[in-house]
């Protein structure tokens, strides 16, 4: 016999695990330092390699210029400048990145409490049916 309520949970779960659900299961596998970590490296990795195609494209585009200026050209100074640049840039997506994904970690953690109350309350359903079937035989 069918039973509604049963149908009822099932179907959140479903949908959940479906839909936004998915990313959150991943995310559970992960210790939320071990998660923040990770995202960050990845964070930092990206702004490197953009920083430096940055840096070439700008490069390729005043070549002329520098190959000219080439032997005037003060390349510490311009290597200080790039530096602070840099670090300026990656210090503020690092903190944004870390401040970001642990507010996504958390939002994550709350989703899966209620995906976890839904499984509880099945496995209930299913504990009930089991034993009203036993107390039958």
């Amino acid at each position: 016999m069918l039973d509604f309520k049963k149908i009822k949970i099932m179907t959140k779960l479903a949908a959940f695990e479906q839909g936004k659900g998915k990313e959150d299961i991943k995310i559970s596998k992960y210790y939320k330092t071990d998660y923040i970590r990770y995202q960050v490296i990845k964070t930092a990795v990206s702004v490197t390699l953009g920083y430096l195609l940055i840096l070439l494209l700008f490069g390729m585009y005043h070549a002329e210029y520098i190959i000219r200026k080439i032997v005037t050209l003060n390349f510490v100074r311009i290597g200080q400048y790039l530096l602070g640049f840099y670090i300026i840039i990656m210090a503020i997506y690092i903190t944004g990145a870390f401040i970001g994904y642990s507010v996504k970690y958390n939002h994550s953690k709350k989703n899966l409490s209620r995906y976890y109350k839904l499984l509880k309350k099945l496995n209930k359903f299913y504990q009930e049916d089991s034993a009203d079937e036993k107390g039958e035989a």
